[in-house]
């Protein structure tokens, strides 16, 4: 018999090559340097003392030399220092947990639209297809208002809304970092859907007697993604004003935009959309850095809103009743896919390790020459990031990204966790997750998060933050009276 040959995958472990590779290729450096240093020290080693002060000896030093080669080396440094951007930390952040008393179970919601929509079956059954795959759990909460048979979306309702869910954000914030009203040097406050006169962020202000020098801005409109908008702005103010506080809220009002007729692509949000909110404090202080949480390293925007799909996949609109919803197409998938493709291809140089890079470039070759036909390599962004909070806006955009990012049910469990507990709390849904793993102990120093949110227009933006040191496990916070039981698991449909 002919002697079989052993397959290579077989034979060799592929993991531990592939491990091996990586290192090289990463290290590459050292193993060029480390030798030539060995080389350099024994020829040196191998002159005597008499050799080497007899070289030393030769070397003539002008003073005018040493004058001008000194101030060169200076003006390069002092030119370096000050070009190179200042340090942005995120010194703590807190999350809105609403009262017990606006959770929705899934039998509320359902009498609820049965007695709202009682002309429409046809609806309610929608609903309740979508809430048994929707992957929320049975603590979700909606604001008072919606609790009413039919609700009541009035101006106070959302008003009121807005201050309970952004003042005891930044209540708690003000009360974990001692920060008082007077030393908030920049507002931001983020909320798509609801933009009353005044202002959100004026209403923070009136509320905190805020100095009247302070530089607020207030954001609309600009969906889920917004929250990391806002940190980008943010960063860029405090480049521009050094030793600077920031308070960024990002919150959506669900109040006014609840959707009371039949269309079935504007019922969606009813199903996914819940309350909360979250007040973070950034700064450019450097002595900041040693009690900060985070370091922010990268934020990276994607907009494509240039094409007519793109823009339109989550409209706000009225139906043929003149009842105003959003409408979410059923594009949205794919727009959100195409968005990320982008927005990873150009964060990709700025975090993956020079082995996945390396890869990348050569498929991108093989392809571009070679054979058109060549599947893409995907990056192993786990190369760069210990952890993934993904934003919560339900469990397709969840599992489309594990897909696409090849990641493992770990890597996504916060934001698993945040959709089932909290459901989807639009721009500040990440901070629940970023939550979630420092309430489990996860965080340490030195890791690195990779947010990643996507928003109505359509826009997919990403933030990348350095964790500054170990993080406690928390005992306050929105997981506190929760988190023992999580992770649960979460069927693929929940019967109702």
């Amino acid at each position: 018999m002919p002697e079989v040959v052993p397959s290579f995958s077989n034979s060799v472990k592929l993991k531990y090559v592939k491990l091996g590779y990586q290192y090289l290729v990463n290290h590459i450096l050292t193993f060029l340097l480390v030798p030539i240093m060995v080389g350099v020290t024994i020829e040196v080693l191998r002159l005597g003392p008499e050799e080497l002060l007899r070289i030393w000896n030769s070397l003539h030093f002008d003073l005018l030399q040493i004058l001008c080669s000194s101030f060169l080396i200076i003006f390069i440094a002092t030119v370096y220092f000050m070009s190179k951007p200042r340090s942005i930390y995120l010194v703590d952040y807190s999350c809105y947990k609403a009262p017990v008393t606006c959770r929705v179970p899934f039998s509320t919601f359902m009498e609820h639209s049965r007695l709202i929509l009682k002309d429409n079956p046809k609806s309610v059954e929608f609903q309740m297809r979508i809430l048994e795959r929707s992957g929320l759990g049975e603590e979700t909460c909606l604001p008072p208002a919606i609790h009413y048979i039919p609700p009541t979306p009035t101006m106070e309702a959302a008003r009121g809304e807005a201050e309970v869910v952004i003042f005891s954000a930044v209540d708690d914030l003000m009360k974990k970092t001692r920060l008082k009203p007077k030393d908030i040097d920049i507002l931001i406050v983020n909320c798509s859907l609801f933009s009353p006169t005044p202002s959100l962020s004026a209403m923070v202000v009136n509320k905190y007697k805020l100095r009247s020098n302070i530089k607020s801005y207030n954001l609309s409109g600009m969906g889920c993604s917004a929250g990391l908008i806002s940190i980008d702005l943010a960063r860029d103010l405090l480049q521009v004003h050094p030793n600077s506080n920031a308070l960024v809220v990002s919150t959506e009002i669900i109040t006014p935009n609840y959707y009371k007729g039949s269309e079935r692509a504007m019922l969606l949000p009813n199903c996914l959309f819940r309350m909360g909110g979250a007040a973070i404090l950034l700064s450019s202080k450097r002595r900041d850095r040693y009690r900060a949480k985070y370091r922010l390293m990268h934020v990276v925007r994607t907009h494509k809103g240039a094409d007519d799909k793109a823009f339109k996949c989550v409209f706000e609109q009225e139906d043929p009743q003149g009842k105003v919803g959003i409408n979410l197409s059923k594009d949205l998938m794919v727009i959100a896919g195409e968005a990320l493709k982008s927005n990873i291809t150009t964060i990709g140089p700025l975090v993956l390790p020079a082995s996945e890079q390396l890869l990348f470039l050569l498929t991108l070759i093989s392809r571009k020459i070679f054979n058109p036909k060549l599947k893409p390599y995907i990056p192993d962004f786990k190369q760069a990031f210990e952890h993934f909070c993904i934003h919560a806006g339900g469990r397709a955009v969840i599992d489309e990204l594990q897909k696409k990012l090849q990641l493992s049910a770990e890597h996504v469990e916060a934001s698993r966790m945040t959709l089932h507990r909290f459901g989807n709390t639009s721009s500040s849904s990440l901070w629940y997750e970023m939550s979630y793993i420092e309430a489990k102990g996860r965080m340490k120093k030195g890791d690195r998060v990779w947010q990643i949110a996507f928003g109505s227009g359509f826009k997919c933006n990403s933030a990348v933050w350095k964790c500054n040191r170990t993080i406690k496990t928390s005992t306050d916070g929105p997981w506190q009276d929760c988190i023992d039981r999580y992770p649960v698991h979460i069927p693929e449909i929940v019967k109702l």
